[in-house]
């Protein structure tokens, strides 16, 4: 049957209502059509039909969600001959060297979905595309032209801002001979390895020079001249002595500083029974919460839910005090001016200990 023929068909059914059996062979195939992973847009274009009629032929338990929909948009996608091409072509740029940048630049696409046509084993590592940035910078850089240009004069930093890299790229293509030494040296410095007389330098020294007018009369460092001078006859400071750490006596512990407290430890037990509070008591006592808190038995501290309640104002007016009066005919305004509370906390309150009237 045509798709041409079908349509009609279906059509016919749908306004006249009848034909049980052709009407459960266009059922079959627009479920067979949806099992083998077309949308209900197209399986609708295709029979000529809505999207609702389509629906409601496909059984609920058969229907996709949104998740399992969009991934199958996507295989379907990936399996036209268009789909196919555009991620042959990206990865064949891809293979030959180019970044993710460059092949969307090249195809006229994103690099989001360069990545997502290129298979994970096919994908760079950060060091491999290190690599490949470092060779693409060696191809375009004038090695001949930076070696003139820095025998010249001109510095690393201003070779690597003019080619736009590093100078530490400028550096690695200059020849270890060419290379100048770094802050201001002296002529001997620049001359290379020095051939100094060790004799001579270690009978001046024994005569009592210092090693700091050897190293001015030879033009070079006081390193140098150390290196020269046997240990046993150097003349230099003496290795410092270390002290030797006075152990500590295990048993006996640092004194403890305890606080002056203006009220007696029994009124603060007292008054926190009462139901003050340990910051209350604390600023009585000039001392801090935690003291107030030591004083007094873990069995009777107070929770943080109960310290709320206990500080709270008027706690005779509990939610089911609040539901009688309101039952008596009074308004929650009145209950509020009566308790010395605000509207809103008579409420919350109203609503304690059970649903509200």
């Amino acid at each position: 049957m045509s798709n041409l023929l079908l349509r009609s068909v279906v059509g016919l059914v749908i306004e006249q209502g009848s034909g049980d059996m052709v009407m459960a062979e266009v059922t079959s195939l627009i479920r067979r059509r949806y099992r083998e992973g077309v949308s209900v847009r197209a399986v609708a274009k295709e029979l000529g039909v809505s999207k609702d009629t389509v629906q409601r032929q496909l059984l609920p338990e058969e229907r996709r969600s949104a998740v399992d929909a969009a991934r199958q948009r996507y295989k379907n996608r990936a399996e036209t001959q268009e789909e196919q091409k555009l991620r042959r072509e990206v990865i064949r740029l891809y293979r030959s060297g180019k970044s993710c940048v460059e092949v969307a630049s090249d195809l006229g696409i994103t690099p989001p979905m360069v990545r997502l046509r290129i298979p994970q084993q096919l994908r760079r590592t950060p060091r491999d595309a290190a690599s490949l940035i470092g060779k693409r910078v060696a191809a375009r850089l004038p090695e001949q032209e930076i070696i003139r240009r820095y025998r010249k004069g001109e510095s690393l930093t201003a070779l690597g801002k003019r080619y736009s890299v590093h100078p530490s790229t400028i550096r690695r293509r200059i020849p270890q001979n060419v290379i100048r030494p770094r802050g201001p040296v002296s002529p001997s410095q620049r001359r290379g390895p020095l051939d100094l007389p060790t004799e001579e330098i270690r009978q001046r020294y024994r005569k009592g020079e210092s090693a700091y007018s050897l190293a001015k009369a030879f033009a070079v460092s006081q390193t140098v001249i150390r290196r020269r001078i046997p240990d046993d006859e150097w003349r230099g400071r003496p290795p410092r002595q270390q002290s030797v750490p006075q152990r500590s006596n295990p048993k006996r512990r640092p004194s403890v500083r305890q606080a002056k407290l203006r009220i007696p430890p029994t009124e603060i037990l007292l008054r926190y029974r009462a139901g003050e509070s340990a910051s209350a008591l604390a600023r009585a006592a000039g001392a801090s919460c935690m003291t107030i808190v030591r004083l007094i038995p873990e069995d009777e501290r107070r929770t943080s839910h109960q310290a709320k309640q206990a500080k709270r104002r008027a706690p005779d007016f509990t939610g089911a005090e609040i539901r009688r009066r309101r039952a008596r005919g009074e308004t929650v305004r009145e209950i509020a001016a009566a308790a010395g509370l605000s509207v809103k906390t008579v409420r919350k309150r109203q609503q304690e200990g059970g649903e509200v009237q």
